[in-house]
């Protein structure tokens, strides 16, 4: 590699070190607009590569449509202890449970999410959508119109995953959580859905300012 394609695969190395959520390659392309884009795919082709071949501490990883610089998984117990006094951040089992079923079910109304959990998820939701793992999505076309909920980026960066293709089976996904599965996702697909005809889209907006939950719905490197 060239001495100028080195010092961008270390420019390119710093930034998606200091960015505070996974870097993608647009914005990567608009904070190198000075440089060829052959040049930038290149220099992160190389620098992806030489992190694959690297042991240590940390790994480069594409997660979230972007790529960002984690603790390794096997080392992530004792990692976590460094934020044990952060414990109060902590999500609840009844916000995990909660988390799941709109994970697996989105996008979904907080009565269908009260349904299958069988008690009411007003306030976890709340503090779901308040963490930003989870959004409003749109209104679901039947009588009341309640809102549909879907999970966030910020989900997928939570959990490192690059898109919700990656879930893992609810069953093991439960498992890593310590919890138990909801009965009405172990019965049937729990496959995430796209959104259907039936919702009423509420555009970009939406996400920074989302409304409150129904009265009758509630960096993990």
């Amino acid at each position: 590699m060239s001495e100028d394609l080195s010092d961008l695969k270390a420019t390119i190395e710093a930034l998606i070190f200091a960015a505070p959520e996974p870097l993608t390659r647009k914005v990567l392309s608009r904070i190198l607009d000075d440089e060829p884009p052959e040049h930038v795919e290149a220099a992160l082709a190389a620098l992806c590569a030489e992190w694959a071949e690297r042991s240590g501490g940390l790994q480069l990883v594409e997660v979230a449509g972007g790529y960002q610089i984690v603790t390794r998984p096997e080392l992530h117990d004792r990692v976590r202890r460094l934020f044990h006094e952060h414990s109060a951040q902590r999500l609840s089992v009844q916000a995990l449970e909660t988390l799941a079923v709109i994970a697996y079910r989105q996008p979904v109304t907080a009565p269908e999410i009260a349904e299958i959990r069988g008690v009411n998820t007003a306030g976890v939701l709340g503090t779901l959508v308040e963490r930003r793992l989870v959004k409003v999505v749109g209104r679901k076309q039947v009588i009341g119109r309640p809102f549909l909920y879907a999970t966030t980026r910020e989900f997928l960066d939570r959990f490192g995953l690059r898109d919700l293709h990656d879930l893992p089976k609810v069953e093991d996904m439960a498992e890593a959580l310590g919890m138990d599965v909801p009965a009405a996702l172990a019965e049937g697909d729990p496959t995430p859905g796209v959104l259907p005809l039936e919702i009423e889209e509420l555009g970009e907006a939406r996400d920074p300012a989302p409304p409150a939950p129904e009265a009758n719905g509630e960096r993990v490197h």
